[in-house]
Protein backbone atom coordinates (compact mmCIF):
# COMPACT_ATOMS: atom_id res chain seq x y z
CA UNK A 1 0.00 0.00 0.00
CA UNK A 2 1.48 3.71 -1.18
CA UNK A 3 1.25 6.58 1.45
CA UNK A 4 -1.61 8.50 1.32
CA UNK A 5 -2.27 11.50 -1.49
CA UNK A 6 -4.16 14.53 0.35
CA UNK A 7 -5.63 16.94 -2.32
CA UNK A 8 -8.54 19.50 -2.65
CA UNK A 9 -11.84 17.82 -4.30
CA UNK A 10 -13.12 18.29 -7.75
CA UNK A 11 -16.19 18.06 -9.50
CA UNK A 12 -15.02 14.10 -10.51
CA UNK A 13 -14.48 13.37 -7.32
CA UNK A 14 -18.11 13.48 -5.98
CA UNK A 15 -19.38 9.92 -7.36
CA UNK A 16 -16.80 8.67 -5.02
CA UNK A 17 -17.43 11.01 -2.30
CA UNK A 18 -20.99 10.27 -2.51
CA UNK A 19 -20.39 6.22 -2.55
CA UNK A 20 -18.61 6.74 0.57
CA UNK A 21 -21.05 8.93 2.56
CA UNK A 22 -23.73 6.81 1.57
CA UNK A 23 -22.07 3.77 2.53
CA UNK A 24 -23.03 5.61 6.27
CA UNK A 25 -26.00 6.48 5.31
CA UNK A 26 -27.25 3.22 4.59
CA UNK A 27 -25.53 1.46 7.55
CA UNK A 28 -24.26 3.76 10.20
CA UNK A 29 -25.14 6.20 12.28
CA UNK A 30 -21.78 8.44 11.66
CA UNK A 31 -24.37 10.73 9.66
CA UNK A 32 -28.09 11.11 10.84
CA UNK A 33 -29.43 11.10 7.23
CA UNK A 34 -31.53 8.16 6.21
CA UNK A 35 -31.99 8.47 2.81
CA UNK A 36 -28.83 8.46 0.36
CA UNK A 37 -27.53 11.56 -1.14
CA UNK A 38 -28.30 12.11 -4.90
CA UNK A 39 -25.25 12.83 -7.60
CA UNK A 40 -27.31 16.54 -7.89
CA UNK A 41 -27.34 17.66 -4.47
CA UNK A 42 -24.11 16.45 -3.95
CA UNK A 43 -23.16 18.52 -6.75
CA UNK A 44 -25.50 21.56 -5.80
CA UNK A 45 -23.90 20.95 -1.91
CA UNK A 46 -20.09 21.17 -4.15
CA UNK A 47 -20.78 24.24 -6.35
CA UNK A 48 -22.58 25.91 -3.07
CA UNK A 49 -19.32 26.09 -0.69
CA UNK A 50 -16.57 28.73 -0.14
CA UNK A 51 -13.95 26.33 -0.78
CA UNK A 52 -11.05 28.81 0.27
CA UNK A 53 -12.79 28.75 4.39
CA UNK A 54 -14.74 25.73 3.79
CA UNK A 55 -12.48 23.16 1.93
CA UNK A 56 -13.58 19.32 0.42
CA UNK A 57 -10.48 17.25 1.01
CA UNK A 58 -10.03 13.88 -0.31
CA UNK A 59 -7.04 11.10 0.74
CA UNK A 60 -6.40 9.02 -2.35
CA UNK A 61 -4.67 5.34 -1.99
CA UNK A 62 -3.19 3.43 -4.74
CA UNK A 63 -5.10 5.85 -6.55
CA UNK A 64 -8.54 5.53 -5.53
CA UNK A 65 -10.74 8.04 -2.66
CA UNK A 66 -10.11 6.13 0.66
CA UNK A 67 -11.27 8.85 2.60
CA UNK A 68 -12.57 12.73 2.58
CA UNK A 69 -13.47 15.30 4.54
CA UNK A 70 -14.68 18.88 4.66
CA UNK A 71 -15.38 21.95 6.83
CA UNK A 72 -18.86 23.62 6.97
CA UNK A 73 -20.05 26.63 8.36
CA UNK A 74 -21.12 25.76 12.17
CA UNK A 75 -24.48 28.34 11.55
CA UNK A 76 -26.12 30.73 9.19
CA UNK A 77 -25.50 34.02 11.52
CA UNK A 78 -23.14 36.59 10.87
CA UNK A 79 -21.78 35.65 14.02
CA UNK A 80 -20.87 32.09 13.76
CA UNK A 81 -18.83 33.41 10.57
CA UNK A 82 -15.23 32.08 12.66
CA UNK A 83 -16.87 28.75 13.56
CA UNK A 84 -16.52 25.91 11.63
CA UNK A 85 -17.98 22.26 11.35
CA UNK A 86 -16.51 19.18 9.98
CA UNK A 87 -17.32 15.89 8.17
CA UNK A 88 -14.96 13.03 8.18
CA UNK A 89 -15.94 10.05 5.98
CA UNK A 90 -13.25 6.85 5.96
CA UNK A 91 -14.17 4.02 2.66
CA UNK A 92 -14.92 1.19 5.43
CA UNK A 93 -12.27 -1.30 3.43
CA UNK A 94 -9.74 1.51 4.42
CA UNK A 95 -10.33 1.97 8.06
CA UNK A 96 -7.18 1.47 10.51
CA UNK A 97 -4.59 3.22 8.49
CA UNK A 98 -4.66 6.83 9.68
CA UNK A 99 -6.65 8.34 7.03
CA UNK A 100 -9.32 9.92 9.68
CA UNK A 101 -6.05 10.99 11.81
CA UNK A 102 -4.61 12.63 8.73
CA UNK A 103 -7.80 14.44 7.04
CA UNK A 104 -8.40 15.57 10.81
CA UNK A 105 -5.36 17.13 11.37
CA UNK A 106 -5.26 18.73 8.18
CA UNK A 107 -8.82 20.31 8.73
CA UNK A 108 -7.36 21.47 11.97
CA UNK A 109 -4.20 23.51 10.17
CA UNK A 110 -6.70 24.99 7.05
CA UNK A 111 -9.42 26.08 9.87
CA UNK A 112 -6.64 28.25 11.64
CA UNK A 113 -5.43 29.55 8.63
CA UNK A 114 -8.41 30.55 7.20
CA UNK A 115 -8.98 32.61 10.60
CA UNK A 116 -11.55 30.48 12.42
CA UNK A 117 -11.45 30.41 16.12
CA UNK A 118 -13.68 27.88 17.15
CA UNK A 119 -14.25 23.66 15.53
CA UNK A 120 -16.83 21.95 16.51
CA UNK A 121 -17.88 18.12 15.61
CA UNK A 122 -20.97 16.90 16.30
CA UNK A 123 -20.51 12.97 16.50
CA UNK A 124 -23.54 10.22 17.57
CA UNK A 125 -22.50 9.36 21.16
CA UNK A 126 -22.44 5.60 19.46
CA UNK A 127 -19.25 6.05 17.10
CA UNK A 128 -16.77 5.50 19.41
CA UNK A 129 -13.51 5.30 17.33
CA UNK A 130 -14.25 9.46 15.87
CA UNK A 131 -14.62 10.44 18.96
CA UNK A 132 -11.63 8.90 19.99
CA UNK A 133 -10.25 10.50 17.11
CA UNK A 134 -11.24 13.94 18.26
CA UNK A 135 -10.64 13.67 21.81
CA UNK A 136 -6.99 12.96 20.87
CA UNK A 137 -6.83 15.97 18.99
CA UNK A 138 -8.29 18.51 21.61
CA UNK A 139 -11.36 18.23 21.08
CA UNK A 140 -13.26 18.23 24.57
CA UNK A 141 -16.82 17.56 24.82
CA UNK A 142 -19.23 20.83 25.57
CA UNK A 143 -22.67 19.26 25.24
CA UNK A 144 -24.78 16.40 24.79
CA UNK A 145 -28.59 16.15 23.04
CA UNK A 146 -29.96 13.30 24.50
CA UNK A 147 -32.28 11.02 22.03
CA UNK A 148 -31.84 13.94 19.51
CA UNK A 149 -32.31 11.41 16.29
CA UNK A 150 -34.19 8.13 15.49
CA UNK A 151 -32.06 5.84 12.99
CA UNK A 152 -32.48 2.11 12.45
CA UNK A 153 -35.14 1.98 15.49
CA UNK A 154 -33.41 3.32 17.91
CA UNK A 155 -32.55 6.81 20.04
CA UNK A 156 -29.35 8.41 19.61
CA UNK A 157 -27.68 11.24 21.39
CA UNK A 158 -25.60 13.63 20.00
CA UNK A 159 -22.51 14.48 21.50
CA UNK A 160 -21.16 18.28 20.54
CA UNK A 161 -16.77 18.44 20.86
CA UNK A 162 -15.17 21.85 20.62
CA UNK A 163 -11.62 22.94 20.00
CA UNK A 164 -10.45 26.54 20.36
CA UNK A 165 -7.97 27.29 17.63
CA UNK A 166 -6.90 30.45 19.35
CA UNK A 167 -7.38 32.84 16.28
CA UNK A 168 -8.26 36.52 17.85
CA UNK A 169 -11.61 38.30 17.15
CA UNK A 170 -11.74 39.66 13.65
CA UNK A 171 -11.52 43.47 13.32
CA UNK A 172 -15.52 44.49 12.43
CA UNK A 173 -17.12 47.50 12.69
CA UNK A 174 -19.03 48.93 15.86
CA UNK A 175 -22.71 48.40 15.71
CA UNK A 176 -24.29 50.81 18.53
Amino acid sequence: MSHPLLRHATPEDLSAINAIYNHYVLHSTATYQTAPETAAARLAWFQGRDLAQHPVMVAELDGHIAAWGSLSPFGKREAFAQTVENSLYVHPDCQRRGLGRLLLQDQLQRAAAAGHHAFIAAISADQAPSLALHHAHGFQEVGRLREAGWKFGQWLDLVYLQRLLGNPSPSSPTHG
